[in-house]
């Protein structure tokens, strides 16, 4: 094992490096910049059309809410709370700082890969697919990296959507309750098998109940345990500040080191967290019928909004208030503790069932996303049943897999997917432009 986490990490590092980093942050700017700051000119006109647009008319098929529910059921809990707790305890305080500002840049990215994924989507006896496989084929004409994209999006569904937020439920449930974890995987499996059996439909309907109904919960719970460490609030925000820019360590020779360490967990944790640049949410967006692309792509935007600045930002807060950092712990462990801190043992438990209720729409919603590419791939169904298979075996056996490798894999796997989606954002970013001057001339007041 330690022969693999070594090879991974090499990995991890290279396709995590400064020009990856970079690369994510020059395509959320770049499309920032050719827009001419939409996203700030025009906010009004975005909350408008997401969340002020809720109820206003019935959607036929799959809508736009069950899209951006399914999107986030791929991120939240695991990437959006775990991995905050991953990117403090592994890039400091400072790292909730980088992974704020990446946000910024990634709802653009979002926002264009949405944009382009309805824009170029393909339509089949009446439903409709989309995704960066399309993009790259028909926007890009490299039909090869939209294959490329297709299998890794397929290889990542076992890392991110499948091993991370398995183990996690794993390593939340033992704390309180000592089964075997084969014995929750197994029940797990039985769980998810009984709900992907069937039209994807099934999925986003229930992701479109539980992610609105665990993120109220989980978001107020937060907001109480800030209220019992309020005093150590402001304290807390300096702390990020400094850790970011190292300001006290400059002198010493090692402020480069933190910062660049700071960055590099706060921006890829923040991509793991929202998955801007991945090209993975909008194979759920895609499939909206009756949606206009530059409004579809304004859900995008609230979907980088809501997971990092809303969700990221409380977690990582509540993290660095309480007395449990500093103890050692990480990952779900240190989230569970902030919980016992301020709800004694019954907090742990909360914790825990949000987790859990979190994490099962992560992988359906990542099991979605890969048999979406798989439909691209093949035409016979053979292959699809083929991968549920696998896609529930490795569930059952994932659950006692190292922490550190779980990490290190997905994040390999994710950086994987974004090479040949961000290069169709760059070939492609004049049409992103093209297509929102337009729709701002029309529907833009």
């Amino acid at each position: 094992m330690e022969k693999w986490i070594y090879i991974l990490e090499r990995w991890q590092k290279i396709l995590w490096g400064m020009p990856m980093l970079v690369l994510l942050l020059v395509s959320g700017a770049l499309l920032m910049v050719k827009t001419r700051f939409f996203l700030f000119r025009k906010s009004d006109l975005i909350v408008r059309k997401t969340i002020g647009s809720l109820g206003a008319k019935k959607q036929q098929g799959i809508t736009s809410f069950q899209a951006v529910t399914t999107a986030l059921a791929g991120t939240l809990g695991v990437g959006s709370i775990v991995g905050v707790a991953t990117a403090i305890t592994m890039g400091g305080a400072g790292a909730l700082f980088w992974m704020c500002v990446s946000a910024l840049f990634g709802m653009m990215c979002k926002y264009g890969e949405v944009v382009l994924a309805m824009h170029y989507r393909h339509k089949e006896n009446g439903v409709s697919y989309g995704g960066a496989m399309y993009v790259l084929e028909k926007g890009c004409r490299m039909p090869v990296l939209g294959v490329l994209f297709a299998l890794f999006c397929i290889l990542a569904s076992f890392g991110i959507g499948n091993i991370t937020p398995t183990n996690t439920i794993v390593e939340s449930v033992r704390v309180y309750l000592p089964l075997p974890p084969l014995f929750i995987t197994a029940l797990l499996a039985v769980l998810v098998a009984s709900l992907i059996f069937g039209k994807g439909n099934r999925i986003m309907r229930l992701n479109e109940k539980l992610i609105p109904f665990v993120s109220v919960l989980y978001i107020a719970a937060c907001g109480y345990l800030l209220f019992l460490h309020r005093e150590h609030l402001f304290s807390a925000v300096l702390f990020v500040l400094q850790d970011a820019f190292a300001i006290d360590a400059l002198e010493g020779g090692i402020g480069g080191f933190v910062i660049s360490k700071a960055i590099h967990f706060g921006v890829s944790r923040g991509v793991f967290s929202n998955e801007a640049g991945m090209g993975s949410s909008p194979l759920s967006h895609a499939g909206v019928v009756d949606a206009n692309p530059v409004e579809q792509g304004f859900w995008g935007i609230f979907e980088v909004f809501f997971d990092t600045l809303v969700i990221c930002l409380i977690t990582g807060m509540m993290i660095l208030t309480s007395d449990a950092y500093g103890l050692g712990l990480e990952g779900a462990a240190l989230v569970i503790a902030c919980f016992q801190e301020g709800f004694g043992v019954w907090g742990g438990i909360l914790f825990a069932c949000a987790i859990v209720s979190f994490a099962l729409p992560s992988i359906l919603g990542w099991y979605y996303y890969a048999r979406e590419c798989i439909h691209y791939l093949f035409t016979t169904k053979f292959m699809l049943h083929l991968y549920q298979a696998c896609f529930l075996g490795v569930l059952v056996c994932c659950g006692s897999f190292d922490f550190v490798y779980v990490w290190y894999l997905a994040d390999v796997l994710n950086a994987l997917m974004a090479i040949p989606n961000l290069i169709s954002l760059f070939l492609l970013n004049k049409d992103v432009v093209k297509l929102t001057k337009e729709y701002l001339i029309l529907y833009g007041r």
